[in-house]
């Protein structure tokens, strides 16, 4: 349809819309059709003809750029029931952030369901959501064509055909359980990934990470993207490959670190070294100190005294600056090695009380068990409220009522008192239980804190309310 006839289109339509008749200004084509009926009968063939032309015969082209997608992938869980959406529409609307809707996610996979596509869908850029979603986050990133899925092996003659997604869930598990081929696999294929994605594939080296990824990581020195060998350099201090010099010179960054902490002597009858922060001057000395903790390696640090990993972290006096303190345990946690997290972790949590606070920032190397450990030590502890928010890293659906009964006290005084911060950090140790608890515990939580005067209905019980409906009839837990 040329620009002439569009316009004789739209003054026919004005021209109906005004009460008028449009046989005069039809195309001489339809007058052929329509003139041989009477006049009203002529004006409903001329619109039947225009309704023709405009809506159906003369749809506008599908731009060159649009593209098909192939059908969203199917899950490997089944669909959460229908009758349990709403809860679940509810605690991910009052859920804040993307944290906060992962936890969500993660506690519904942990009970054997996936999500509606039209609840939540997770976004191609992010790698936070449980593996099952892989799939989904392929087919959100827009790649054309069919591939293998997680089922098939993956190799180097099919790494072009795994989406990128899966291609990581694949080799998580290879570096689980056979490592050294999931190495031979990022070594060889990785180097012609671009940055973003190399950085993403060396960083799957630390499930499983031992001695034998240390040729392969060394080689790494020459990448280039600084990222990816700031993080080889990590890993290599996890396994006890320093890299920094230690010449003691005006360049070497671990003996400035060294300046700033002070070797002391404890104890009457068995004399032994000790460790604390120096005190310091001036703020930009405290500056260059976090600067430093930051970027030194802790096998490096440890080596300026003549000491282990271990040695050291177990020779550090807690509780003298609380800042060095936070520093040196975010230094285990990037640097350390296995032994010395372990080290520090169970330090910590034998203490209680505040140092115990510090290791959640360990929390992403820590086992399982020793998570659950720390969270029921917290939870035992005087604040415990406001520090388990604070957890990253926690598994979904093992909490006891039994581990909560030191902390109802505190929990029902801030839902019942008239402190609007304590009530509402109260909101969030409840989002925070409703995704470690079980089912059963879920449920009587929500029956005692209702009884300490939250309402019944209140948003902040929503993930509660969810979880303990996961364990319901119909639900096959």
């Amino acid at each position: 349809m040329n620009e002439i006839e569009q316009t004789g289109l739209a003054t026919m339509r004005d021209c109906w819309i005004t009460g008028g008749t449009t046989f005069d200004l039809a195309p001489a084509a339809w007058k052929e059709i329509a003139g041989s009926a009477n006049p009203d009968e002529r004006e409903r063939r001329l619109l039947a003809i225009a309704a023709q032309a405009l809506d159906i015969a003369l749809r506008p082209a599908a731009p060159k750029t649009l593209k098909g997608r192939p059908p969203l992938p199917e899950l490997a869980l089944p669909m959460l029931p229908e009758r349990l959406r709403p809860l679940l529409r509810a605690a991910l609307k009052h859920a804040s952030d993307t944290r906060g809707k992962t936890r969500v996610v993660t506690l519904v996979a942990s009970r054997g369901f996936v999500l509606h596509p039209m609840d939540w869908m997770p976004a191609a850029s992010y790698q936070e959501s449980p593996d099952v979603y892989a799939p989904w986050i392929d087919w959100q990133s827009g790649v054309d064509g069919e591939k293998h899925t997680s089922q098939e092996q993956l190799a180097a003659e099919n790494w072009d055909d795994f989406y990128p997604a899966a291609r990581r869930t694949a080799l998580a598990d290879m570096r689980r359980t056979a490592p050294a081929s999931a190495r031979m696999l990022i070594e060889t294929k990785g180097s012609g990934e671009p940055a973003e994605v190399r950085l993403a594939l060396i960083e799957l080296m630390r499930f499983g990470l031992g001695a034998d990824d240390v040729p392969f990581l060394q080689s790494l020195s020459a990448d280039r993207s600084g990222k990816v060998r700031e993080l080889a350099g990590r890993l290599l201090a996890r396994l006890g490959e320093h890299g920094h010099p230690r010449d003691g010179g005006p360049e070497d960054p671990t003996a400035e670190l060294a300046a700033f902490i002070a070797e002391g002597k404890s104890g009457f009858i068995r004399r032994r070294t000790t460790y604390a922060p120096a005190k310091l001057k001036s703020p930009a000395q405290e500056a260059r100190r976090g600067d430093l903790f930051a970027t030194c390696y802790l096998g490096d640090l440890a080596a300026r005294f003549g000491k282990t990993e271990s040695d050291f972290v177990g020779a550090w006096q807690f509780g003298v600056d609380d800042n060095a303190d936070l520093f040196l345990v975010r230094m285990v946690s990037v640097s350390g090695g296995d032994a010395a997290v372990a080290y520090l972790a169970d330090a910590l949590v034998a203490e209680g009380g505040k140092p115990a606070l510090l290791v959640l920032q360990l929390m992403p190397r820590l086992d399982s068990q020793r998570k659950r450990v720390l969270v029921r030590l917290i939870l035992k502890g005087p604040q415990p409220l406001g520090a388990l928010n604070q957890a990253e890293g926690l598994e979904a659906s093992w909490l006891e009522w039994a581990d909560l009964t030191q902390a109802l006290p505190a929990l029902r005084s801030a839902i019942a008192g008239s402190d609007e911060l304590a009530r509402r950090s109260s909101e969030q140790i409840l989002e925070t239980i409703g995704f470690l608890a079980t089912a059963a515990t879920a449920e009587k939580l929500i029956g005692d804190v209702v009884a300490a005067g939250m309402p019944p209905a209140a948003p902040s019980l929503g993930l509660l309310r969810l979880n303990a409906s996961l364990a319901g009839p119909g639900t096959d837990i």
